[in-house]
């Protein structure tokens, strides 16, 4: 079938690949023409996907009207923050569509005004007479190594489990296994919260803390991760599948991660705007940060790895990220007897 993968960037491009070796008719819209070109003329992408040769067959395109077209599946992988709009240029166009499609989004992240998951910010702005069902696709998975056929696993999340496993089929291969799931609250918070953990385990490597202060680090933020999700009304369970302790495994512990490489630049002292500008693509982890914060403060739910990686980045109180590590050291005693404690 035509799969249409909105956004050229290195997931996009990564699982553009996996479609079209899959032997979709695979269309790859981006924003920037000498990318485009480049992916038509030469098959690469170097800029996002360095040494990678990608299919001949992936056509790519800047006419997101042209990318899709008569496309029975659409694979949204933008940053949060642009889902909105894309959302909304897109409206007219599935207007147009001869048979709804389903809609698959792949990023990770809380939109900063409205703290709504990406589902949500679809389902607001879309028109549901003019698309199938929304599936949200998430886990572990770097697009690097996808790129090289690295084995894979990822969970395809939607509240019709029918469209879940649509979204299955169409990606599973011998090196990309997908899984399905009906918590689409679980999987997209767990993937979008593990950003923030993912930042501060960048932050612990380079202040050059070791092992011990990592695995502290991920479970606790685990911890943080599950008390929030199901305040929100997902299933705990879903926190120690692939779009929970999964992904925050991978992403606290991989230097291909560009959450835990903004938490290095931090540790050398760069503030948040000069990481943004510093690295060119989208860091969810810091953006995520200050959403995060503000639903813990909503729900009353104690966040404190979350909370001082705010008030390091977002505050005047220009609290270092040493200080910030002492004082959750130095917190007062506590049982550990679950997730939700």
């Amino acid at each position: 079938m035509k799969i249409a993968v909105i956004g050229s960037g290195s997931w996009g491009t990564a699982l553009a690949k996996v479609l079209s070796e899959n032997k979709h008719d695979t269309v790859l819209w981006g924003r920037k023409q000498a990318i485009i070109d480049e992916i038509n003329q030469t098959h690469t992408n170097e800029k996002y996907l360095p040494n990678v040769s990608l299919p001949k067959e992936i056509k790519a395109t800047t006419s997101l009207s042209e990318a899709v077209s008569k496309a029975a599946m659409i694979i949204l992988v933008v940053p949060t923050n642009a889902m909105r709009q894309m959302a909304q240029d897109l409206n007219p166009l599935l207007k147009e569509q001869t048979q709804a499609p389903i809609i698959v989004h792949a990023s990770k992240g809380l939109e900063m005004d409205t703290q709504l998951r990406i589902s949500e910010i679809l389902k607001e702005v879309l028109n549901k007479a003019n698309y199938q069902d929304i599936v949200v696709l998430s886990g572990p998975s770097h697009a690097e190594e996808v790129a090289r056929q690295d084995v894979t696993t990822l969970t395809a999340a939607s509240d019709n489990l029918e469209a879940a496993q649509a979204v299955q089929q169409a990606f599973m291969n011998r090196y990309f296994r997908v899984y399905t799931n009906t918590d689409v609250i679980g999987v997209e918070l767990g993937g979008a919260l593990k950003n923030i953990i993912a930042v501060g385990a960048g932050i612990i490597s380079g202040l050059g803390y070791g092992d011990n202060a990592k695995a502290a680090l991920i479970t606790r933020g685990l911890a943080e991760i599950s008390r929030l999700g199901t305040a929100r009304g997902a299933d705990p369970l879903t926190f120690i599948g692939l779009s929970g302790v999964g992904d925050l495994i991978v992403t606290c512990t991989s230097p291909h991660s560009r959450n835990f490489q903004a938490g290095t630049l931090i540790a050398k002292g760069y503030s948040r705007a000069e990481v943004s500008e510093k690295m060119f693509m989208v860091v969810e982890g810091i953006l995520t940060v200050k959403v995060a914060y503000e639903l813990a403060k909503e729900y009353g739910i104690d966040m404190p790895i979350t909370e001082m990686l705010y008030l390091a980045l977002y505050t005047d109180k220009k609290i270092s990220v040493e200080d910030a590590i002492e004082s959750l050291m130095l917190r007062e005693g506590k049982q550990e007897e679950s997730l939700d404690k």
